[in-house]
């Protein structure tokens, strides 16, 4: 299985804002069905987001297409948390990115308007600094 290429850059920015990465990747498993989301993670008790327990699909964006590039992860996305909800209903489903690919898909007043109406929760990174610049839910 191919790791996206800020993998391990969304990885550390979680751990530095305090998130325990519980699975790398995570299997997500119902009857038949078998998927591997990139990561899951949870908060320590008593942190910020007390308790809370997240799988991170990590994307780069990285095709000439931003429109193909969000088809493909929206599909992911929506699979992931379909069966999140049938299996682990306590874990929330995220999508991980960089400022730059945030800007360069997310930006576009179409693909805003699919974002929300597919409640796609994001988290944006500073790949450079390895940071959580900020979450979307």
């Amino acid at each position: 299985m191919a790791r996206d290429k800020i993998h391990e850059m969304v990885k550390n920015a979680l751990g530095k804002a305090g998130w325990i990465i519980t699975h790398d990747p995570y299997e997500i498993v119902y009857e038949d069905v078998q998927l591997f989301a990139d990561l899951a993670a949870r908060k320590p008790i008593g942190a910020e987001k007390d308790g809370e327990k997240i799988a991170i699909e990590v994307k780069s964006f990285l095709s000439r297409s931003p429109v193909y590039d969000f088809e493909q992860a929206l599909g992911q996305y929506l699979l992931y948390r379909f069966f999140l909800q049938a299996n682990d209903s306590e874990r929330r489903i995220f999508l991980a990115m960089s400022r730059f690919a945030y800007q360069k898909v997310f930006q576009r007043k179409g693909l805003e308007l699919a974002r929300a109406h597919y409640q796609l929760n994001l988290v944006i990174i500073d790949i450079e600094r390895e940071e959580i610049l900020r979450w979307i839910e």
